[in-house]
């Protein structure tokens, strides 16, 4: 495990320790576990307490850890041992919470999918990650998908478990009577055979087999990224690393208490910082989730209204929406105590508006999901510094890095390449030896990212080496787009950039050069893409050019299109 041994005779060479936040100890220790030991601590210590509110149904702490117990036994029954990789492809749900520790339970690992991808991406991270078994929800949207991949043999089987049962009494006959359209007829599907119903699965004593779990080696889980390429890759996360980055979080912030928390549950879980910061971290507090199945703004604020959420983590693009919302003064802010902000840069202005508009501190961090996957945070009180991501969490080492040899530190006051070393650090790239080793320098995880670091340890991302884009807090990577492109027949070239968006604050442009003799309409591509890409991937504009610029050597090159939008941008300032 990366984790620092500095000693208090180092305090000179880290300019955050002299600086760091009231109450939060820099060398505070944290003992490796197994990462399960979050949800069994709270359902020993507050059984009664409330987990999970969903759509107006609640579930206990000790509820929903006697249904972990009874899906980890079922896991078992079905094969899941130590090592099984374990599919989550699921929305914002109580049964996201319940697999997910389950899985964990029974020995497997997590490998968390995005609802939202596409067949020939699902595909992909199945294959290359060996998920043997699914579980999702018996929603149209969701099982036509896994139906397909099962008909494939891509997939050998699923858990399909029940979104009905997740409503409150009234809300299931509702649901029943007027939405029976959304749910899938499972039971008739040709594929029947390779599927369980989650009733089946559940029917047990609930005595699952105990696995013996090396937190600091084995394997939690598998979580897909494009790293610096933007090739898929899936960021292999300890027990240990999961777990101890949720307690770095907790001791960010000594102040919160462990009653009376709610937390609202909106970023999507299948995502690392809402995995960590709104999951994980809730179940370390024995916190309530308030969970949304998606973010929609006026369901979102009528549900901070109704159920009084302490802290609610999102992403620039949901502040900013808030804050903009023309009758915002008719819905009740006030519970709100933090809110945090990850997955991209926080605007200023969007940070001070939302605070004065709800009485609440808004602050920034930083992570990635090689990191499980927050390094630093703003202090949740403290001086604010605009651009800021903050200062590294306890037991964590941020270094900045000579940009031309990052096995050298970067002078003082330069700007570097932010490297990371601590205990949340994974233990490298599934199945990619090569990739890890690029990765690290040394003990250090290299990010790509390119900041600086004032005198009091505070850091400001300047710059990215690598060429990714972040819409709406995801990293969107130009390459994949590219490379959906020039599957179109009549794609000769094409160069992928980020260009401003107001409300995502980044969003993908295609610049593309036709073959000689054809013809393609900017609609033609998005047609092709809508089905190769996921709809956060979508170009925004699609710019059809005679030729496209090129360096010297002959290859696309994507600075001077950058260099003219940027020109674009301040001529409309």
């Amino acid at each position: 495990m990366h984790y620092p041994t500095e000693s208090p005779a180092d305090l000179h060479k880290y300019q955050w320790l002299g600086n760091y936040p009231s109450g939060v100890d820099w060398y505070k220790s944290f003992d490796p576990q197994p990462l399960w030991h979050l949800l069994d601590r709270a359902v020993a210590t507050h059984p009664t307490w409330t987990c999970t509110s969903f759509l107006g149904k609640r579930l206990s702490y000790g509820e929903i850890g006697e249904l972990v117990d009874h899906a980890a036994a079922g896991l078992q029954k079905m094969g899941v041992t130590k090592g099984t990789k374990v599919g989550l492809f699921l929305p914002n749900s109580p049964t996201f919470i319940i697999y997910y520790y389950a899985i964990l339970k029974a020995g497997g690992t997590v490998v968390n999918y995005n609802p939202l991808y596409t067949l020939e991406e699902l595909s992909f991270q199945i294959r290359d990650s060996q998920t043997e078994l699914m579980i999702t929800l018996d929603l149209t949207v969701l099982f036509g998908k896994i139906e397909a991949l099962l008909a494939a043999g891509t997939l050998k089987s699923t858990v399909v478990a029940s979104f009905r049962s997740l409503l409150p009494g009234a809300k299931s006959v509702l649901f029943r009577l007027f939405k029976s359209g959304e749910l899938a007829r499972w039971n008739t599907s040709p594929a029947a055979a390779r599927i369980v119903s989650e009733d089946t699965l559940l029917a047990n004593d609930g005595k699952y087999a105990a696995v013996d779990i090396d937190p600091i080696n084995d394997v939690a889980v598998l979580q897909y990224t494009g790293g610096t390429t933007g090739t898929p890759k899936g960021a292999i996360l300890t027990h240990a690393n999961v777990y101890i980055n949720t307690l770095q979080v907790v001791a960010w912030a000594p102040d919160i208490s462990t009653t009376d928390q709610r937390m609202m549950g909106v970023l999507p879980f299948f995502h690392v910082f809402a995995m960590t910061v709104v999951m994980n971290f809730s179940i370390a507090l024995a916190a309530e989730i308030v969970i949304m199945p998606r973010f929609v703004l006026d369901d979102a604020l009528k549900l901070i209204s109704s159920t009084k959420p302490t802290c609610m983590p999102g992403v620039p693009t949901m502040f900013t929406a808030i804050v903009n919302h023309p009758k915002l003064q008719s819905f009740d802010l006030s519970s709100l105590k933090f809110c945090l902000s990850g997955g991209a840069p926080l605007p200023l202005e969007i940070k001070q508006r939302f605070e004065k508009l709800s009485g609440c501190k808004l602050v920034e961090g930083y992570g990635l999901s090689e990191a499980s996957p927050v390094v630093t945070c703003n202090p949740l009180d403290g001086p604010v510094k605009q651009g800021s991501i903050g200062q590294p969490l306890p037991g964590t080492i941020v270094s900045l890095r000579d940009l031309d040899d990052p096995r050298a530190e970067a002078p003082p006051g330069a700007q570097g390449e932010v490297c990371i070393k601590g205990p949340q650090v994974m233990l490298g790239y599934w199945q990619k030896p090569e990739e890890t080793a690029g990765q690290f320098v040394g003990d250090f995880l290299r990010t790509g990212d390119v900041a600086r670091v004032d005198e009091q340890g505070f850091f400001f991302i300047e710059d990215r080496i690598k060429d990714l884009i972040i819409c709406s807090g995801y990293n969107v990577y130009p390459r994949r787009i590219e490379e959906a492109i020039y599957e179109h027949s009549a794609v000769a070239e094409v160069t992928v950039i980020g260009i401003p968006d107001e409300y995502r604050g980044e969003a993908p442009k295609a610049f593309i050069k036709l073959k000689p003799g054809v013809t393609a309409t900017a609609d033609d591509i998005r047609r092709h893409l809508e089905v190769k890409i996921s709809k956060i991937e979508l170009p925004s504009q699609i710019e059809f050019r005679d030729e496209l610029p090129k360096t010297m050597i002959g290859k696309l090159s994507k600075k001077e299109l950058k260099a003219e939008e940027a020109a674009k941008q301040k001529a409309k300032a």
